[in-house]
């Protein structure tokens, strides 16, 4: 826990710093918020600016979310070739980027093309995994949760095989999270039980993608940003008990960093 300490105090520490823009690709119809906490978790871990794009009838319930955010739409519900090319056009402003968060019925080949078309850190997360699974994923961490890492264990047989083959890191998140970089297993096991609560998840994608817009390789983010996440959700715990929702969590990243 010392290096992630110290990781965690040059977090946003230097005077006049460039902490990185931050692109985001998510949400639907069934599920339009997603989008809006990965972008205020990120926004907590101090990226400078965030950018959701997201279909075109979920684009006023995102922006409503906050005035921080920045939000693009693309035509129609379902994210296809037309939201490839917008996807691309957010990429070229940003400095690491996050697709899958609430991202329901996505045609699988724009979601690969979109993983591949990325000259940036990318997350790839929840319902993106899947389809991404045929894309370079070199340059990529995988945040599963739940059975989101299903499609994983049955094209790779374990984590660690998968990451060795494709070159990406694996952040699942669960009662004791795991990363995983080629053979290598780190176990975080801040958080509580409360944190089971449906946003978690996207909280984490977001704490992770602001790590690596600020410049932290793949590792160093997936490992500090499950911490900050268990460290936030604990604080967030203390104050509401089970009770607890993604945005107490979010709301003391600020607190976690300090």
């Amino acid at each position: 826990m010392g290096r992630l300490q110290r990781t965690l105090s040059n977090v946003g520490e230097e005077s006049g710093r460039d902490n990185g823009c931050i692109g985001i690709v998510g949400g639907s119809v069934e599920h339009p918020n997603q989008p809006a906490i990965v972008g205020r978790a990120a926004l907590r871990t101090g990226s400078d600016h965030v950018r959701a794009l997201v279909p075109e009838p979920t684009y006023e319930i995102v922006a409503g979310h906050s005035p921080n955010l920045l939000v693009d739409r693309y035509e129609g519900k379902r994210f296809d070739d037309v939201a490839v090319e917008r996807s691309i056009e957010v990429s070229e402003w940003a400095d690491a980027f996050v697709i899958g968060p609430g991202l329901v019925d996505a045609d699988p080949a724009a979601v690969c093309d979109t993983v591949d078309s990325l000259d940036i850190p990318v997350v790839v997360d929840a319902l993106a995994i899947e389809p991404a699974l045929e894309s370079d994923l070199s340059n990529a961490i995988l945040t599963p949760s739940g059975s989101e890492d299903d499609p994983i264990y049955e094209a790779y047989g374990s984590l660690e095989d998968f990451s060795a083959e494709t070159g990406a890191v694996v952040a699942r998140t669960g009662t004791v999270d795991e990363i995983v970089t080629g053979d290598d297993l780190i176990r975080n096991e801040t958080g509580t039980s409360a944190m089971t609560v449906a946003g978690t998840g996207d909280t984490m994608a977001g704490i992770v993608t602001s790590l690596l817009g600020q410049g932290m390789d793949r590792r160093e983010a997936a490992e500090l940003g499950a911490w900050i996440l268990g460290k936030a959700g604990e604080l967030a715990t203390a104050e509401y008990g089970p009770g607890i929702v993604a945005t107490d969590v979010i709301e003391r990243i600020p607190s976690t960093i300090q």
